[in-house]
């Protein structure tokens, strides 16, 4: 745990959650540190969070706090120096042409049903696949910092406003952004919705001359978490410090 005399917002108070079971690792339970109060993490100091390990789940400012696992692990891709790989290359090529429209966090019916439709298909039993209404708005659509929504629609035309693909939730940060939530349509066979988004991610913090896309949490042993160290140079957080991940 970082010292708290260290950390640029002395005005924040952490307290310790009780013991949860892993969304990762069916065979271990978690525990998260949060900051508090919700109402002081304006942008600033909403960086600096994230920059010390930090994530944003709706109001709720977290990062791992486990007892006995340090298998999360805070990462972030060096957009200015990122070479995509030659697969990413064919995603980006495969979705290049999507209507991509930047707007603020509000609720859509059409983006609700798509969230359900996708936790179904890739969290069956997580617990999310049955969010109502409220519960996804609470997740993706509050913030008290700088969040954007991001579409992702085909078939666009003057007349139709096109097929939604992909919606998107990042944070704009003083050195990047962060990849809060992201989900698509898994109906597409051989689409590589989650990759391309990524990567226009990544360009989005290079026009912006920024240095960082943050990913969240690199978990090694989940297959769902692992493929961040597909985006390299990936860094990551590790006894406070940031130093660049070494593929295994």
């Amino acid at each position: 745990m970082s010292n708290f005399k260290d950390l640029p917002f002395t005005t924040l108070q952490f307290y310790a959650t009780a013991p949860y079971p892993c969304s990762y690792m069916s065979d271990r339970t978690a525990r998260s540190q949060v900051a508090t109060p919700a109402h002081l993490i304006h942008a600033d100091i909403y960086s600096e969070l994230v920059s010390n390990g930090f994530r944003r789940s709706g109001m709720y400012t977290y990062r791992p706090y486990c007892d006995g696992c340090t298998s999360c692990i805070a990462c972030r891709v060096k957009a200015q120096e990122f070479q995509p790989k030659r697969y990413q290359k064919r995603a980006w090529k495969k979705h290049y042409d999507l209507d991509i429209t930047i707007k603020p966090l509000v609720y859509s019916e059409e983006h609700y049903k798509l969230y359900h439709e996708y936790q179904k298909s890739r969290h069956m039993g997580g617990g999310m696949d049955s969010d109502d209404q409220e519960q996804y708005q609470q997740f993706l659509l509050q913030s008290k910092v700088n969040s954007r929504l991001v579409e992702f629609r085909d078939g666009v035309s003057a007349l139709e406003p096109g097929k939604l693909r992909m919606v998107s939730i990042i944070d704009v940060l003083q050195d990047g952004l962060s990849s809060v939530y992201t989900f698509f349509d898994t109906s597409v066979q051989q689409a590589s919705y989650g990759t391309f988004c990524i990567l226009w991610q990544l360009e989005q913090v290079r026009k912006l001359n920024l240095a960082y896309l943050y990913l969240g949490y690199y978990i090694k042993e989940s297959s769902k978490m692992s493929y961040k160290a597909e985006f390299e140079p990936l860094e990551i957080l590790v006894r406070n410090q940031w130093q660049l991940h070494q593929p295994s």
